[in-house]
């Protein structure tokens, strides 16, 4: 059997060619699953929109049906250019986002959370985030050892 592999994606890091081909290298030795992060592009519509982002222990809090459903739209951007990017590189990898529709409820999840989530059916998980966020991350897992933190400049 394949090992598998669970990368997170933060959204600021979606169409480097670094991290494309850091993702092309898993490839070789996993079947790989990518979640795509948008924190940032989720808290720049919101403020724009006049939406309130407010943080709770589990992430970003959304209370309106319809600002959940608008965050989706921006996670599932990202997706759709995430996939439209590994394909045209012939990377194969599933490309999931941070949401649940559990008995038709949107439930968002933060996509650190995520990793968690996905912890116990993976081999090993990746967080890829930008170089200055690295050293908050690896605090965050430092009692999960199959996560890897991984930063990009």
């Amino acid at each position: 059997m394949n090992k598998t592999a669970f990368v997170k994606i933060s959204g600021d890091l979606i169409s480097r060619e670094d991290v494309l081909d850091w993702i092309r290298v898993l490839t070789q030795d996993y079947f790989v699953v990518v979640c795509s992060g948008g924190g940032t592009q989720i808290n720049k519509a919101f403020e724009e929109r006049g939406i309130p982002v407010v943080f709770g222990p589990l992430g970003r809090e959304i209370e309106r049906f319809e600002d959940r459903q608008f965050a989706r739209e921006i996670l599932e951007k990202n997706q759709a250019e995430i996939q439209d990017l590994l394909q045209a590189k012939q990377i194969q990898a599933t490309v999931v986002i941070p949401v649940l529709d559990i008995g038709s409820v949107l439930c968002h999840i933060n996509g650190d959370v995520y990793v968690l989530a996905a912890y116990l059916g993976f081999d090993a998980l990746y967080v890829l985030t930008l170089e200055d966020r690295v050293a908050k991350k690896t605090e965050e897992f430092k009692m999960y050892p199959k996560v890897t933190v991984v930063g990009f400049d």
